[in-house]
């Protein structure tokens, strides 16, 4: 397996374009208005870019419990990732939106979860890629398919039982990547209960990045206290901008991340509900 960095420069991509062995896959989505990533990727896209839904592509249809964004049908991903021409295992994927990785984070960490190592993200997102001039489009990107067969690894995610049962464990960290002000319960615009899981840390997602959305270089310094950890579990609403967090973590240098992937719509799923 080739090691690929987790970020790339608007300069890399831009000199890889042409280049068979890389895919690019737009990620832009607005949890205010679910239509409108499709929109603006129908507007103007980089040049070659696929376009993947956060609720169509990226997660599951919501049920009684599993949190707002379930995870997706791993097989069905796989078989859209073949259409699109990503080889498992071989193709560079370059995953980009505008919102600082919120949801081109999801896609990077969804990859490495179906065992597909080759995934990066832009670094500053699509407005980067404007702001330098770059090649935009509307056309529709066409590519001769291949296969794409995940090698799930299943044991990056815990569940609401796993996480109750662990999350005080000595070596156990659990870490809320939400606001802080949501973190304390001080507001909850969407889920029925404002908090957060009892014996969580808070290091909010946006801190992985600048307000221009390039990744700040001080990622080690964020997990100092927790480096030593035995297992870091990672939540936010809905398993969505967690995973900024988890690309916090890979670009620190720790492997002991792992999501929950209802994250705090789920927990609270069950406090509604103790009966299940």
């Amino acid at each position: 397996m080739v090691n690929t960095e987790p970020i790339v420069s608007p300069e890399w991509l831009r000199e890889n374009l042409n280049n068979p062995q890389v895919k690019i896959v737009d990620c832009r989505f607005a949890l205010a208005d679910p239509a409108w990533g499709q929109q603006q990727y129908q507007e103007s896209h980089i040049l070659g870019a696929f376009h993947l839904d956060l609720n169509r592509d990226l997660s599951s249809p919501v049920t009684k419990h599993g949190g707002r964004h379930p995870l997706p049908n791993i097989d069905e991903l796989g078989d859209k990732l073949g259409k699109m021409g990503i080889e498992f295992g071989e193709t560079h994927v370059v995953a980009y939106d505008d919102a600082r990785f919120a949801f081109a984070g999801r896609l990077w960490w969804l990859l490495r979860y179906m065992g597909h190592d080759r995934i990066s993200l832009l670094d500053g997102g699509f407005k980067s890629w404007q702001a330098a001039g770059y090649p935009v489009s509307e056309e529709l990107p066409g590519s001769p398919p291949a296969k794409f067969t995940p090698k799930l690894r299943s044991d990056w995610v815990v569940s609401y039982e796993q996480v109750k049962a662990r999350k005080d464990q000595p070596g156990v960290i659990l870490v809320d990547s939400r606001d802080h002000d949501r973190y304390l319960g001080k507001h909850e615009p969407i889920d029925p209960i404002a908090g957060h899981i009892p014996g969580a840390v808070n290091l909010p997602w946006q801190q992985v990045t600048d307000d221009q959305g390039f990744v700040k270089s001080t990622q080690q310094q964020r997990w100092t206290e927790y480096q030593e950890a035995e297992e870091i579990i990672v939540y936010c609403g809905s398993g969505v901008t967690a995973c900024a967090n988890l690309l916090s973590l890979e670009l620190a240098g720790l492997s002991q991340g792992k999501l929950y992937a209802g994250s705090w719509s789920d927990w609270c799923s069950y406090q509604l509900d103790p009966e299940g």
